[in-house]
């Protein structure tokens, strides 16, 4: 298994399930940075159609393309079923964001050989290890 600081440095394709409008949302503004910093965000949520300059898309499934990482933004009972969305499309790698928890959710990530971050931000794991992929 990856650590988190290496999962970010891997990934250029981040796809973040539970994406939010709201810019006073961390599921706003924690993308929203990672993109400032290099990395293509892909959002998911069932509500918006743009965000981040970028088509926002249903479900995992509905992205045409690979992605790097998945990272979820969603209440842990939540997080099974993007985890196992997640599997399914091929993701290497799914983060639950600061606060979020599931031990079924890391049993089904381990089992399928998914690398698997938990209850970690992405912006402070980036910031801690001087991660850019810009230029």
């Amino acid at each position: 298994m990856r650590s988190a600081q290496q999962i970010l440095a891997d990934s250029a394709v981040i796809a973040v399930v539970g994406a939010s409008r709201d810019p006073r949302k961390a599921a706003h503004s924690v993308p929203l940075q990672m993109q400032r910093y290099g990395w293509r965000i892909i959002p998911v949520n069932p509500t918006a159609d743009e965000l981040f300059g970028e088509r926002v898309y249903r479900s995992l499934t509905d992205i045409p393309h690979p992605v790097d990482l998945v990272d979820v933004f969603r209440p842990a009972q939540d997080a099974l079923d993007v985890v196992r969305e997640a599997v399914a499309i091929g993701a290497p790698a799914v983060w639950l964001q600061l606060g979020i928890v599931s031990a079924e959710a890391r049993r089904i990530a381990t089992e399928a050989g998914v690398d698997y971050v938990e209850d970690r931000c992405l912006i402070v794991e980036r910031a801690a290890a001087g991660l850019t992929r810009l230029g």
